[in-house]
């Protein structure tokens, strides 16, 4: 077995102090606490022993004493000690880490798959088969660098599902507790208790007399990020490039389906001060942790935009963008596969060609769009006065109609050769894909081997490394991909006098290292 690598320390804005994940400092995490920096929420939680809570850095309690503190890398960690999770400041609300989002390894593969709900679908053995290792030596790498093994992140998870569905639904609490993916009311109750300091129905009681949000199969909830979020870029991006029936932008919020691993959902995401309103509706409640999971990760609210911004901006080619526009993401995908196909439509091709090609594709297996979502306002995490209800539901939940997630590729794999408008080795080129990915030789999950699914990619007749290289960058989430050949990112470099020849740009380019998959929006916004 392979050696786990250490989690790399992360320079911070913060006086340009580093904080290493596992072996955290103590002053410079004290400090961060002290002036309540909300950039270090989700890098670290705060211990206070004279109270038996944890916080994230910027809860606007009082600080406590040196000596009743203590940091932990993970939630679950803080949880392990016997603390409980502030109710005033939320934790398990704070953004993700940045670390899943660059780590390439097993850890960071383990905790993105974590996050999507693999243990409870699969259990530690399953998460264990995907990555490859015992499940032995897999708890052992968590429990090193995070504080906590599988099974107690993924219960702190549940925790944070189960809170969410007793303050935003009125789901009976047995219905509460299977949907958040407890095996038992028993283990639930205990669970909450442990984690909140207080019974489920103490949580719900909390909420008072505010009623719920939307209806059956409706959660609204507050997507917490790292500012700045440059949220016009974000939401520009994505309109360019939507599919008709299966998402849309209108004023200032992105709608689109999901397809999860128990139903069909659908997603209204929302920029605000501060964080991302997200209603959702699902077809199934067991999929809440994945649909927030994914969300997050399309929208990039996990990461560091100061980390980004400092690298990006030291080059003086893009000082003045990132001045002009601090916080600009990385728009991911909520699924693989959809990126994947975009990626082998888009080639050679402008955006406005590829979302034509990709729209007549789909024609026969997506309908019409959904009416508009209404406008909500947001109390302490959670929407309470939604003006509307939802979509009417089909008996099994399911929304009537509405956008839909993109097509399988089961379902891709069985279209006519009259639905593919392009070139006949380029309709093969999809269909080889469709098939890999449909009988599991290609899983193009955030948790995949990145090097392994690039070479898997490639080797596929009619993909090569422009193809591979947008795959990894959007579907795999990998921050460190640059397309030199990419004509549009030739474009924006020579717009700010950078090399745009691509064996020149490419090596120019390392000093934007691990960062150049957010040099690459850059350079197309240039254009």
């Amino acid at each position: 077995m392979a050696r786990p690598r250490p989690i790399p320390a992360s320079r911070h804005p913060v006086d340009g102090g580093i904080i290493g994940v596992v072996e955290l400092d103590f002053e410079r995490c004290y400090r961060a606490v002290d002036s309540r920096d909300q950039r270090f929420d989700g890098w670290f939680y705060t211990g206070v022993t004279s109270t038996g809570i944890y916080c994230r850095p910027s809860c606007p309690a009082t600080t406590p004493k040196r000596q009743n503190v203590r940091f932990f890398p993970s939630a679950a960690a803080a949880q392990g000690a016997g603390l409980r999770a502030c109710r005033r400041c939320r934790p398990d609300a704070a953004p993700g880490s940045p670390q899943w989002d660059v780590r390439a390894d097993v850890v960071g593969r383990a905790m993105r798959l974590i996050a999507d709900g693999v243990v409870d679908r699969e259990g530690v053995p399953g998460l264990a088969t995907r990555l490859g290792y015992t499940e032995r030596h897999l708890h052992r790498m968590l429990h090193a660098e995070v504080g906590a093994g599988p099974l107690a992140l993924a219960r702190a998870q549940r925790a944070q599902t189960a809170r969410i569905l007793i303050e935003t639904t009125g789901l009976g609490m047995a219905e509460v507790a299977f949907a958040a993916g407890f095996g038992s009311v028993r283990q639930f109750n205990d669970t909450v208790r442990e984690v909140y300091g207080v019974p489920p129905s103490e949580l719900r009681r909390a909420r008072g007399g505010r009623r719920v949000a939307g209806g059956a199969g409706t959660i609204t909830l507050r997507l917490a990020y790292r500012p700045p979020l440059h949220a016009t870029a974000l939401l520009d991006f994505l309109a360019l490039r939507a599919l008709p029936g299966v998402e849309e932008v209108r004023d200032g919020t992105y709608r689109r389906g999901l397809r999860l691993p128990h139903g069909t959902g659908e997603a209204a995401l929302t920029p605000a001060d501060g964080h991302v309103s997200a209603v959702l509706r699902l077809s199934d409640m067991r999929d809440l942790a994945p649909a927030v999971a994914r969300c997050r990760r399309l929208l990039d609210l996990d990461a560091d935009p100061g980390a980004v911004d400092g690298t990006l901006g030291a080059d003086p080619a893009f000082a003045a963008a990132v001045a002009a526009e601090p916080g600009i993401r990385l728009p991911r995908a909520v699924d693989g596969f959809e990126m994947a196909v975009r990626a082998i439509v888009g080639q050679q091709v402008s955006v406005t060609s590829a979302r034509t090609t990709l729209t007549r594709l789909l024609a026969p297996t997506v309908p019409s769009p959904s009416p508009d979502l209404v406008d909500h306002e947001v109390d302490d995490g959670v929407d309470l006065r939604n003006a509307r209800q939802p979509h009417d539901h089909r008996a099994d939940g399911g929304p009537e109609r509405g956008l839909r997630g993109f097509p399988s590729a089961a379902e891709i794999a069985g279209l006519d050769d009259s639905a593919f408008r392009m070139p006949a080795t380029r309709r093969e080129t999809i269909r080889g894909l469709a098939r890999a990915v449909a009988e599991g030789d290609l899983e193009l999950a955030p948790g995949g081997d990145r090097a392994e699914i690039v070479r898997r990619l490639v080797a596929l007749p009619g993909i090569g490394p422009w193809t591979a290289g947008y795959v990894a960058m959007r579907a795999l989430g990998d921050p460190d991909v640059l397309l030199p050949t990419d004509l549009a990112v030739r474009r924006g470099a020579a717009a700010l006098g950078l090399p745009d020849d691509p064996k020149t740009l490419a090596a120019y380019a390392d000093r934007w290292r691990p960062w150049r998959s957010y040099a690459v929006i850059r350079l197309w916004r240039a254009v």
